[in-house]
């Protein structure tokens, strides 16, 4: 595996930009030779402006030409979605070739993507697509809480939906392989469950009884230290203090508000159940602060350090 990392710059228009170069300007030479942006020079070369940055970016670019480029900050506009887009099928075809070992990716805006003809509901769901998966896990992690999604970017009529029991198993599955990966012996995982205090056997739901019970039931019977359901309520203070080691969200909003209420700088989005390995920061382009300098590459650098230990094969 090459231990390359490549850096997706996202929409052209957002903070992406001054992240990525923000974060290149604090590394060493070693790690800074080993870093490469998938984006638009001209548009770094604004960054690098606006952030007060002296790097130099020869060499450090894969540079990729933007319609009517570089494009304002701060705007919406269906030429920064699609330059988004192509900045990470690169990336993408690239890591499949082995040029690079990880993929970072800063934030792209969902409309303008759509609006440029590319209709994702986020990173996770175009990296699936490009690689040629049928779906791939959101997996968010900090030092104290890590969390795994079963569904995320639908509505949530349609998440309960998709709490199958298979796919809260593959959930699981996923979720444990990547934590013997970083370095959990056994990882401890809880499933969180659908309804307030998993239904109250029947009195508020039975989904959690029908769907997610056999779903742990099988884990178990796999060799996964697992349990659950979990009432939603408690089981992420039970994880941050030392329970749990991973919990499986059902959907986007039970995993992201606890996630992001302790760890908002510093969480690192990672996609699991893809042939390449990807991180992200956990936020979005920020479009009112693009191009003022402001944007905190606090999260960049805790995904570029996460995609290090995965190219590097160190556990935690």
């Amino acid at each position: 595996m090459s231990d390359i990392i490549g850096i997706t710059m996202g929409d052209p228009a957002g903070v992406g930009p001054e992240i990525a170069v923000k974060a290149l300007a604090e590394m060493g030479a070693d790690e800074r030779a080993r870093t490469r942006i998938y984006g638009n020079r001209e548009t770094l070369e604004k960054a690098r402006e606006a952030v007060g940055a002296t790097l130099e970016l020869d060499g450090l670019v894969v540079d990729l030409h933007i319609e009517g480029g570089p494009l304002p900050w701060g705007r919406l506009d269906p030429r920064g979605g699609d330059a988004a887009f192509r900045f990470i099928e690169k990336a993408v075809r690239d890591a499949e070739a082995g040029q690079i070992g990880c993929i970072v990716t800063a934030p792209i805006n969902k409309e303008a993507l759509n609006l440029a003809g590319h209709h994702y509901d986020g990173h996770t769901g175009m990296l699936a697509h490009l690689t040629g998966q049928k779906s791939a896990f959101m997996l968010l992690g900090s030092e104290r809480l890590k969390v795994i999604h079963v569904s995320t970017h639908v509505s949530l009529k349609t998440a309960i939906d998709r709490a199958t029991p298979e796919r809260i198993l593959a959930t699981i599955r996923a979720g444990n392989e990547h934590l013997k990966r970083i370095g959990y012996d056994k990882p401890r995982i809880a499933v969180a469950g659908i309804n307030p205090h998993c239904g109250e056997s029947g009195l508020f739901g039975s989904e959690d009884d029908e769907q997610v019970v056999p779903a742990v039931a099988m884990a178990k019977a796999e060799g996964i230290d697992v349990v659950g359901p979990i009432s939603a309520d408690t089981v992420y203070h039970r994880a941050y203090t030392g329970a749990f080691d991973l919990v499986v969200a059902q959907y986007h909003d039970q995993g992201h508000i606890p996630i992001k209420l302790v760890a908002f700088d510093t969480a690192v989005n990672v996609s699991l159940g893809l042939p390449i390995d990807r991180t992200s920061v956990d936020h979005g382009t920020a479009f009112d602060i693009a191009g003022t300098g402001k944007a905190n590459h606090v999260n960049m650098k805790s995904a570029i350090a996460y995609a290090r230990r995965l190219v590097s094969g160190k556990k935690s």
